[in-house]
């Protein structure tokens, strides 16, 4: 399914939103462009300036607080802030008995969601801020009660995010946070660097940015296109004694890669400290 497929007309029910700032924002700018339309999607924000972004950006009336208007949604997006998490489903219960429930909260359990909302029906994503372009990477956990429909109604509302990818054990989505959840905030202190060291080599800002930015672009784009591991093709660029051999060198003596293993191990630490301290 790309981006911009018409969502088919059996799926036209109600989604509701939990929570509408920006990941939510891009998830219903998605589903708009594929043809759902503002009147079938509900929102609960208690921020006023939330909702008048979505009242210009999307042309929906959120409301204040939980209520009736919940009831005819058949997805339940949860797109709120771990900390947040057991109030708002308190609150929203009694309206959402019969929907499937996704959220999009980093570290909560599937275990606490369930409790907390009284469903099985419960649904893990963990998105990343690429998302609002449409070009995110987003794992996803269901768990055993989830029917393929409701795994199918899931998979249509994150469409338009960008790459989808179901894992099979629910404490993988941690190493996701770590990984790819977290993952873009690597790539931008990378960039930092990289356009950083171009200016101390001579480089205009403007110049060192777009030259950062350009690689990373192509990299990435090589790396998808290839059947090649990234380590082969990083080893078919550095040519023994050559520049980028002195570059790669480098970065390994000072121990580079195991300290960038140790950063993402700590996210994933931090994940699951997340689910202990907000799941009860």
């Amino acid at each position: 399914m790309t981006p911009d497929t018409p969502l088919p007309a059996s799926d036209q029910s109600a989604i509701a939103f939990i929570g509408g700032g920006n990941m939510a924002s891009a998830i219903i700018g998605g589903l708009i462009r594929q043809g759902m339309p503002a009147s079938a999607i509900e929102v609960v924000e208690p921020w006023e300036e939330a909702r008048a972004a979505l009242r210009a950006h999307h042309g929906i009336e959120a409301l204040p607080e939980a209520g009736t208007a919940l009831e005819r949604a058949g997805v339940v997006v949860w797109a709120v802030k771990p900390q947040t998490f057991k109030e708002a489903a308190q609150q929203a219960r009694p309206y959402t008995a019969n929907a499937v429930h996704l959220s999009v909260a980093a570290g909560i359990r599937s275990d606490s969601i369930a409790a907390w909302l009284g469903s099985e029906c419960v649904v893990r994503a963990m998105p990343n801020t690429p998302a609002l372009i449409g070009r995110g990477m987003t794992a996803l956990y269901a768990r055993p009660q989830v029917s393929p429909a409701q795994r199918a109604a899931v998979q249509q509302v994150l469409a338009s995010t960008g790459e989808l990818l179901w894992v099979d054990e629910e404490p993988q989505l941690d190493a996701v946070t770590a990984l790819s959840g977290s993952g873009p905030a690597y790539v931008f202190l990378f960039l930092e660097a990289m356009a950083q060291a171009g200016v101390e080599m001579g480089l205009a800002p403007e110049q060192a940015h777009q030259l950062a930015v350009g690689t990373f672009t192509g990299a990435s784009e090589l790396a998808r296109r290839s059947d090649e591991s990234p380590a082969v093709l990083r080893q078919r660029v550095t040519s023994k004694g050559g520049t980028t051999f002195a570059a790669v060198q480098s970065m390994e003596q000072a121990g580079l890669p195991e300290q960038f293993i140790r950063a993402m191990k700590a996210a994933q630490a931090r994940a699951r400290e997340l689910g202990d301290e907000f799941g009860r």
